[in-house]
């Protein structure tokens, strides 16, 4: 066996008494990119499982809660989504690895990263393919049956939005480090001007390239969509407006292209793909603006507080050092489109 990566020693009884893995057979290594709950490989003769446990150090229990993101897959096994890994077993014992965590089957194929891979031979049609295969995933996972499959019981659809709302300025200001003024502004803005209608889905909450398993490089069908952590039952349209948020475009600031590699000729705009998801839906389009300003100011968030947790020593990605400019970029890109009324 060789020596186990950080966050999972331990395991190595576990998976002798669950999946009949010797030790000596066992190699583990850590999936890199992400900047939320660690990803793992297990691999042995004949058998290849990937395990997900939170991350180092500081907690941040909802928005890192295993036993709910296995519960979260097994809902939508039953539903009949195919579109996912298929989940085989947790445990919320801390004794085994010293954090809850879940194990389940490894789908295999490429992921796209923040850098266009040199396997893509025609990156113009790819993308042009894969930005409305994306699209196509969300629609149909937005149009899942609720009741009959239980998913309904994974959320609370009612005031979702006003939730999510006064939830994520709060998780704000509670992981504030600088003055930010435009995050501010917006925050205030988004308070001020809630909707009034709701539609009610199950959601994903980060639909993005780099949360999709493709076929191939040739075929860009979505075979998996991973990281299901945050998902719920709520307003699609939350959804969309994250996903739109993480959608740069080519003339964006550098720094917000780091999430997404969307900003490839052959890609919709953000426009099109707003035009595009509310024609799969058969539905009039509605103005996103509210939307795309919380998925942004949400991305702001998120940054935000991995950030505090840098600052306060509890994880030592370098990588985190930069990202209260994503704050900033983030905020900055929302109040704009408030002031401009665009996307």
């Amino acid at each position: 066996m060789n020596k186990l990566p950080v966050g999972v020693e331990g395991i190595e009884n576990y998976l002798k008494e669950k999946f009949d893995i010797d030790p000596a057979d066992l190699t583990i290594t850590q999936f890199k990119g992400g900047y939320s709950n660690l990803t793992y490989k297990i691999q042995s003769p004949g058998k290849n499982l990937v395990l997900r446990r939170p991350p180092l150090g500081l907690k941040i229990a909802k928005a890192h809660d295993m036993l709910r993101e296995f519960t979260i897959l097994k809902a939508l096994e039953k539903a009949g989504y195919s579109k996912i890994p298929k989940p085989l077993d947790a445990s919320e014992d801390e004794r085994i690895i010293g954090a809850p965590f879940f194990i389940m089957e490894e789908v295999n194929g490429p992921i796209l990263r923040n850098r266009l891979a040199s396997e893509i031979q025609d990156p113009s049609s790819f993308f042009s393919k894969l930005s409305k295969n994306a699209i196509d995933c969300l629609v149909e996972l937005h149009q899942l049956e609720l009741k009959n499959s239980g998913l309904i019981q994974l959320g609370k659809p009612e005031g979702y939005v006003s939730r999510q709302v006064h939830g994520w300025v709060d998780r704000y200001f509670k992981s504030e480090t600088n003055d930010l003024p435009e995050m501010k502004e917006v925050a205030a803005w988004l308070g001020n001007n809630i909707p009034t209608r709701e539609e009610v889905a199950f959601i994903h909450n980060d639909f993005k390239y780099d949360n999709l398993i493709l076929s191939s490089y040739e075929n860009p069908a979505i075979k998996a969509v991973l990281d299901w952590e945050m998902a719920t039952v709520g307003d699609p349209l939350m959804d969309l407006g994250t996903s739109l948020a993480y959608w740069a475009e080519d003339e964006d600031d550098a720094i917000l292209k780091q999430f997404n590699i969307s900003h490839v000729a052959g890609n919709m705009t953000r426009q099109e793909v707003v035009s595009y998801y509310f024609e799969k839906k058969n539905q009039a389009p509605i103005d996103m603006v509210f939307y795309y300003a919380f998925g942004l100011f949400k991305v702001g968030v998120i940054a935000q507080q991995i950030y505090k947790r840098y600052t306060l020593g509890f994880a030592q990605d370098e990588r985190f050092a930069g990202l209260i400019h994503v704050v900033k970029a983030a905020g900055k890109k929302a109040l704009n489109s408030i002031q401009t009324h665009t996307i």
